[in-house]
């Protein structure tokens, strides 16, 4: 029955997990996952953790990454998404949905919810997305005080508080690292440094910034795709691959659909399908069947 109906690991084991492994030398890779069956998956492959996305949250739900989604909403989906492995799940937790008392109930629900960690971001709320042009931050010290209350509300100390600074793009490199350290003595464990445009503004965190940091490898922004042995030769901690499963699901979704209109049918798409095979492998259908039998005594 062990991880059968949710992750053997419980979420203090999976915030204990992640917290050492900020301190191990190696390079956490997160990817993104909009559902459950994501998440299994990328438990499946051998990643380290897996990422709840805003971005890909808020298009889920049809809607755009401007601060619509509500704690609720995003709270609900990870709590979902962070009982369906035994790996740490780090979530996106925009602006902390209002001032700092709304980021300390913030770290208490997504605690509750079963989350080994947040981020939280320096804009202004409403934000936008990161890798947009027209961004605006608050003041420094406006963030510290996001922080300090996000880490003061946090009663599991291994749940991993992360600032992320949107500063680079708006104030300069020289500004969002003098932002991070200023949050880094705030309390945050991890330092997400957003849209940097090389990799020479990614060694120049990494040499002026004590604590772990965070590089985000997003498709079509600002910054380059680095690999992440790159990332590791750096000296990053935590690379995250925030909206790359939905855009490699949507894009198969929608020339399967334009094929189905043209074509009439689904026949010439089986070989581009997971097998129903491979599904009922990731969701262990066959210990759900046997479990069933065993309660029931083999009695039908």
């Amino acid at each position: 029955m062990s991880g059968l109906l949710a992750a053997a690991s419980s979420a203090a084991d999976k915030r204990a997990a992640f917290r050492a492994a900020l301190n191990s030398g190696r390079l956490q890779r997160f990817p993104g996952a909009f559902s459950p069956l994501v998440a299994k998956l990328v438990a499946d492959i051998g990643f380290e953790g897996v990422y709840v996305s805003g971005a890909a949250l808020s298009a889920d739900l049809g809607l755009p990454d401007i601060g619509l989604t509500t704690l609720s909403e995003v709270a609900a989906r990870g709590a979902q998404i962070a009982a369906a492995t035994d790996l740490p799940t780090l979530i996106d937790a925009d602006t902390g949905f209002g001032e700092p008392l709304n980021a300390a109930r913030t770290v208490t629900t997504l605690e509750d919810a079963g989350l080994a960690g947040c981020h939280l971001e320096d804009q202004v709320n409403p934000k936008r997305c990161g890798h947009l042009d027209g961004k605006a931050v608050v003041p420094t010290a406006e963030m510290v005080r996001r922080i300090r209350a996000a880490v003061a509300a946090r009663r599991d100390h291994n749940f991993v508080v992360c600032a992320r600074t949107d500063a680079a793009a708006v104030e300069g490199v020289s500004a969002a690292i003098d932002r991070a350290r200023a949050y880094a003595d705030a309390g945050a464990d991890l330092i997400f440094t957003e849209a940097l445009t090389d990799a020479a503004e990614f060694e120049r965190f990494r040499a002026a910034v004590d604590v772990p940091l965070l590089a985000n490898m997003t498709e079509f922004g600002k910054s380059p795709l680095l690999s992440a042995q790159e990332l590791a030769d750096i000296g990053y901690n935590v690379v995250i691959y925030p909206v790359t499963t939905l855009r490699l699901a949507m894009f198969a979704i929608e020339a399967g659909l334009r094929e189905i209109d043209t074509a009439g049918t689904q026949s010439g798409l089986l070989e581009k399908m997971q097998h129903r095979s491979r599904l009922y492998e990731l969701l262990r259908y066959a210990d759900y069947t046997q479990f069933d039998n065993d309660i029931a005594g083999g009695k039908r």
